[in-house]
């Protein structure tokens, strides 16, 4: 029996979310192969909690864990945490220095796909589509004549490195820029301001199965909200449809352009690509490499229409970080 430490938590707004995920992945782990063990990464704390949620602190040396006097060291590690320290290369480089394997990429991946502006600065010159984007730093001039002029009205404000669409707002007059910055600021100190893409928005899910890389069914999302902000994301506020409505022709594009992505960035594990297409032409807004697996979140649903179990899909990823 391999003993395997899912993490989750983190540091980030998303912590709640990654809880979920977190005991998803506990509840459908294989306990034929593996002993589970729940690792909660806070600031404060990196606790294991038993299932009578006893804490018992973790040993950063090593990743261990001390119980009634046993020492348990962990043969692989499966990420849940999403936002930091689990999606932006922190714990990524941690484990790579202990030599424990873990389910998600690795660090450099993990650092560039979690900065939405380097992720497609990398990509465009693979032919990937992007929206038009203003990039501001704290503490830089916001000139919103500027900006407007670049990107046009509606445009979307982002933190850059955040996920869980906290942060964002959606701007439809020059006014409501100034608020929209600071609302952001409160998430990243990078912002990525973007021109407002009116299509059809998918969430495309590439996974490495039993060593090929494989597209998963798309998911097409249909927000109740002006977009797919947090509400619509992970309080009913949307409608997801899996598999997408799109023409056999468009579901081979963007999933093309998905794996490429993935295969480009030499990936491993999980990954969801968000795309709205307009005109005909997928134009990439941002990947994520450590998916919500609540069993309401897009990957579990898309692996679900390509008849792959829960368990299966978390034994894969950690048979892939073993091997």
């Amino acid at each position: 029996m391999k003993n395997i430490a899912i993490i989750m938590g983190g540091y980030s707004s998303e912590y709640k979310i990654s809880l979920i995920s977190g005991n998803v992945v506990y509840k459908f782990l294989d306990q034929s192969k593996y002993n589970g063990f729940r690792i909660h990464i806070f600031k404060e704390k990196w606790v294991y909690v038993d299932d009578a949620d006893n804490e018992f602190p973790i040993d950063k040396n090593d990743f261990s864990i001390t119980v009634n006097g046993n020492k348990i060291s962990f043969d692989c590690v499966f990420n849940a945490i999403h936002g930091t320290p689990g999606e932006d290369g922190l714990m990524q480089a941690y484990f790579e220095l202990l030599n424990i394997p873990q389910t998600s990429c690795d660090y450099y991946q993990s650092a560039l796909t979690f900065n939405k502006r380097d992720l497609l600065s990398v990509l465009k010159p693979y032919g990937i589509k992007t929206a038009i984007s203003y990039y501001l730093n704290k503490g830089d001039v916001i000139n919103t004549a500027e900006i407007i002029n670049k990107v046009g009205l509606p445009c979307f404000v982002k933190p850059n490195k955040a996920g869980s669409s906290f942060g964002i707002s959606k701007v439809k007059t020059e006014a409501e820029l100034p608020t929209a910055i600071e609302t952001a600021y409160k998430e990243d100190n990078e912002i990525i301001i973007e021109s407002f893409l009116d299509g059809t928005e998918v969430s495309v899910g590439v996974i490495n199965y039993k060593g090929e890389i494989i597209v998963l069914p798309i998911t097409e999302i249909v927000s109740e909200n002006d977009f797919f902000d947090y509400e619509a994301k992970y309080q009913g506020k949307s409608q997801e449809i899996t598999p997408a409505r799109l023409s056999d022709e468009m579901t081979q594009k963007v999933g093309t352009i998905a794996k490429r992505a993935y295969e480009v960035l030499k990936m491993k594990g999980f990954s969801r690509s968000e795309f709205i297409i307009v005109d005909g032409e997928p134009h990439m807004l941002e990947m994520n490499t450590i998916p919500g697996l609540t069993t309401e979140s897009l990957i579990p649903q898309q692996a679900k229409a390509a008849g792959i179990s829960l368990e299966d899909l978390f034994t894969n990823a950690i048979e892939l970080a073993l091997a």
